[in-house]
């Protein structure tokens, strides 16, 4: 588990909902696996109620925390339909976004997403998959900014934890430049102001797990649940 810095002012339930959902999405906190609340307190620094707040709020708004009375807490397993659910979210406002970001990209903003993609590349060779997703995130939550959508971003990446999960195991199972030729070819459709091919790119860009499914379940056949799943 990897555990990172409070930052300045940020609440003990805040850090503990954020180290929480970082180590899920990273899988660091592997599917299927138990959760102790206690120790997670210890590990982190903060008292077990903060954490307890943090479980519950994500059990709430994603289940990718199961509680069970009596038994006791794991990290959901990844569920197909989730992440159907979390994609055709995020398909549905970013195809939106990147239209907009058509008409309201500058050529500084062109500039930083073009940095961006280059560190990507940078660290695809380097071997760095959580670099990678960083800043693939990061690049995703530019496009949103530019257009004065940062809440709805923020709305957006709260629902799309089990989405997110699979978006780490394509960095760390497959290494692919695809995805960061979607970004190019995306960049490229904003920079000539092609709202229609701007969404296409994205739709494209947003549904290539699809493909890789059968591969990951043949590698990571105990993160997957077939909804016979019984529980902990």
């Amino acid at each position: 588990m990897k555990i990172q810095e409070r930052k300045y002012g940020e609440t003990a339930r805040g850090y503990a909902y954020r180290m929480l959902r970082d180590n899920i999405v990273s899988l660091d906190l592997e599917p299927g696996a138990p959760f102790n609340d206690m120790e997670f307190s210890r590990l982190i620094g903060v008292s077990r109620t903060p954490v307890r707040e943090a479980v519950i709020q994500l059990s709430e708004e994603s289940r990718i925390i199961e509680i069970f009375p009596q038994k006791g807490m794991r990290i959901a397993l990844i569920d197909v339909e989730l992440v159907e659910e979390a994609r055709s979210l995020r398909l549905l406002l970013e195809k939106a976004v990147a239209e907009q970001a058509c008409d309201a990209a500058k050529p500084e903003d062109l500039a930083d997403l073009r940095e961006n993609i280059k560190l990507q590349s940078f660290y695809l060779e380097e071997g760095s998959p959580k670099k990678l997703l960083e800043l693939d995130n990061e690049m995703h939550r530019k496009l949103f900014v530019l257009c004065r959508r940062e809440l709805t971003y923020n709305m957006c990446r709260r629902l799309a934890v089990h989405y997110d999960r699979i978006r780490s195991l394509s960095v760390h199972t497959i290494k692919d430049r695809t995805i960061i030729e979607d970004h190019k070819k995306l960049i490229e459709a904003i920079a000539d102001g092609d709202k229609i091919r701007a969404s296409a790119v994205m739709e494209k860009h947003l549904n290539r797990w699809q493909p890789n499914e059968q591969k990951f379940r043949e590698q990571y056949p105990r993160y997957f649940s077939d909804r016979s799943d019984p529980q902990f």
